[in-house]
């Protein structure tokens, strides 16, 4: 019943959607954090600014960020993020740079609901002793404000494991474009959904057990 996928790279597929995860999820942890410290910070024009960007980015679908990526910013604009002469690296790091633009809108409010656990005193505190906004922020409480987020984050990253599928709509060789090819080319419609349903149980159902776990161990005790 599965002899056909001999014939097909299934590991390397998966392992190219392992790849668009990992390297998403660190793009929009780092800026998703830098949005969350401006909508809590005290210049109006920076949390105007990371306000509209978590308003307007997280209710733009997915693909037209990707397709936008490719046709807007490859195509017309002709930046390529340094490979030129190679359309499938361009199209992956475009399709890397989609995700980041579209996942840190949902990184910045669960890390923001982790700042609001943080009590209001710790800061003023902080405050008090001379420390700036900055320090406060990144010393006092995003330590706190991360242990406090680890479950919403972990959210965060199955759904982006999942979200990776849009980058087959620019030719991204991972799961969800080998799965087309396979079902243009085989008759095993039902085989070819449990293999690559079972491939992405196996990224996410780790993902959830194992950060729940983390979120149980470094939960801040109130």
């Amino acid at each position: 019943m599965f002899d056909f996928l001999d014939k097909y790279d299934v590991l390397g597929a998966f392992w190219t959607t392992v790849q668009l995860t990992l390297l998403s999820a660190v793009g929009s942890l780092v800026w998703g954090t830098l949005l969350a410290a401006m909508r809590v910070g005290p210049v109006p024009l920076m949390r105007g600014f990371g306000t509209a960007y978590v308003n307007i980015v997280r209710n733009i679908p997915l693909t037209v960020i990707i397709l936008f990526a490719s046709l807007g910013l490859h195509d017309t604009l002709n930046i390529t993020l340094g490979a030129a002469d190679n359309v499938d690296t361009a199209n992956f790091r475009l399709a890397v740079l989609g995700l980041i633009v579209y996942t840190s809108s949902f990184v910045c409010e669960a890390i923001r609901a982790g700042i609001n656990t943080v009590p209001v005193g710790q800061a003023e505190a902080a405050r008090a002793i001379g420390l700036s906004f900055t320090q406060v922020l990144f010393l006092v409480v995003l330590p706190q404000a991360f242990r406090a987020a680890v479950l919403p984050l972990a959210n965060v990253l199955i759904a982006l494991t999942k979200n990776t599928t849009v980058a087959a709509a620019i030719g991204v060789a991972e799961a969800a474009l080998l799965m087309k090819k396979m079902v243009e080319n085989e008759a095993q419609l039902l085989a070819i959904s449990a293999v690559i349903a079972f491939g992405f149980c196996c990224l996410t159902l780790p993902t959830g057990l194992i950060l729940g776990w983390v979120s149980k161990k470094v939960a801040v005790k109130r």
